[in-house]
């Protein structure tokens, strides 16, 4: 295998090899079993809450850290370092899980939130390798190859263990429980096995002179700063940013909120199970496609695509009324979904300086962590104000229940204003203005 192909199959591995935890554990397993067995015999509530505030503590702590880590990694050529950290503190983490026993709902929030810091802070590293792997004109064909073999991996191994609780004593296990902490670990060898080819293939670009120890971090803060203050003459990097804020969160809100939207309908878990395979799978060739796809046309022009059929589909959305309109709906999000995000990513990594990728990488991602804290709360808010206006004064529980679903098909058409806001401000991101800056700002060194 070539010494290119090598990097660019390696790079793309570590998305194959964390998607495991995405699916099987953040969507899958970990929700369930948080409420059927760590909080067995404990305050629902006051459990529910601990588990948002463990996750909101690890998500801003991470959004808050990534520049900050980024900046440092650049100055010490340590992005792989501090990709093999985080993602092994998370392979742990998932591994713990297994070992937490019934009740123990407050340390099940704890591990799972240092998982969720692993995986969140390794990615920071792993996007910040992409311009490394690829040249300009290969970056989108890459960034889609990364998310088609995550939605492969995460989807193979996350049917395996769902198939593993399903039917337990065929997988020797004594119930579905014990079938669930398996998968946990299964999850831990998976990310950490794979996450291997990604350190040993991946070449790292050196820095003539970088600083060791003490003395990198201490440059990278002074290179963040620096950088803050000269990232206001980037005005095309800030300009997308706010734009990717905007339509990302949509994104991502559709997918944080399809599970509990899916129920507040009615719809079964086993359904809902069905509809995340569905995504995974439909994803992995979509990907590929759509890398090819944005190169064909522009990457600008296929991400305004894949935001046209979101905005369709949420439409669909609220006036979706049976199970196979569940699972069409599923389809088509996997169409789009890795294939927005991919080039997305490759869109961003053309307008950045190559010397400082894991530091602007670092606020792509963190505006990332903080955009799916704004969409939900839209959807929700708008749910509840539209259900104290349509609800009448005396209602019977079946106008109750009916005027609860309405309200929520309009909480998820507020979704829609995301993107429509994202699309308008892209519109105003001149590509080639974007890389003169880069050029600039690599010209002139590291931020100090």
């Amino acid at each position: 295998m070539k010494a290119e192909h090598k990097a660019v199959w390696g790079w793309a591995l570590y998305d194959w090899a964390n998607s495991a935890f995405a699916t099987t554990v953040m969507a899958g397993f970990f929700p369930v079993f948080f409420k059927e067995f760590w909080s067995r015999g404990a305050d629902v509530n006051t459990s529910t809450a601990m588990l948002g505030v463990g996750n909101s503590v690890a998500s801003v702590a991470l959004a808050l850290l990534s520049p900050v880590l980024g900046a440092i990694a650049d100055q010490g050529s340590a992005r792989k370092r501090f990709l093999a950290f985080f993602a092994y503190l998370g392979v742990l983490a998932t591994a713990a899980l297994a070992l937490v026993g019934e009740g123990r709902w407050a340390l099940a929030t704890l591990v799972y939130a240092v998982g969720v810091l692993g995986f969140g802070g390794a990615n920071v590293f792993y996007d910040a390798l992409l311009p490394g792997v690829a040249e300009e004109a290969r970056l989108d064909r890459v960034s889609g190859l990364g998310y088609a073999l995550g939605y492969l991996g995460g989807g193979l191994l996350f049917a395996v263990n769902v198939l593993m609780t399903l039917m337990p004593e065929r997988f020797g296990f004594a119930n579905a429980a014990q079938a669930v902490k398996a998968s946990f670990v299964s999850v831990a060898f998976w990310w950490g096995g794979f996450t291997l080819f990604t350190l040993l293939w991946v070449p790292e670009e050196k820095r003539e002179q970088h600083a060791l120890g003490c003395n990198m971090v201490t440059s990278g803060f002074r290179q963040l700063w620096g950088t803050l203050r000269r990232i206001r003459g980037h005005r095309t990097v800030i300009l997308f940013l706010v734009a990717y804020w905007f339509y990302i969160d949509g994104v991502d809100t559709i997918i944080r909120m399809a599970v509990d939207y899916g129920m507040s309908l009615g719809f079964s878990s086993k359904d809902l199970i069905v509809a995340l395979l569905i995504v995974q799978f439909v994803g992995f060739p979509s990907a590929l496609v759509y890398g090819r796809f944005g190169q064909r046309v522009g990457a600008r022009r296929a991400i305004y695509a894949g935001l046209a059929v979101y905005v369709l589909l949420t439409v669909w959305g609220t006036m979706m009324r049976s199970r196979t309109e569940f699972y069409a709906i599923a389809c088509v999000i996997g169409l789009v979904q890795g294939g927005v995000q991919a080039l997305s990513r490759s869109f961003y990594a053309r307008l950045i300086p190559r010397e400082q990728a894991a530091e602007y990488f670092g606020f792509y991602d963190m505006l990332g962590k903080f955009a799916v804290m704004f969409g939900p709360a839209l959807m929700g808010l708008v749910g509840l104000a539209a259900r104290r206006i349509l609800m009448p004064a005396q209602p019977t529980h079946a106008e109750a229940l009916e005027v609860g679903r309405l309200a929520t098909r309009i909480g998820l058409g507020s979704v829609i204003l995301l993107f429509v806001a994202g699309a308008v401000l892209f519109a105003f991101v001149n590509e080639e203005e974007g890389k003169a800056e880069a050029a600039r700002l690599s010209s002139e060194g590291p931020a100090h």
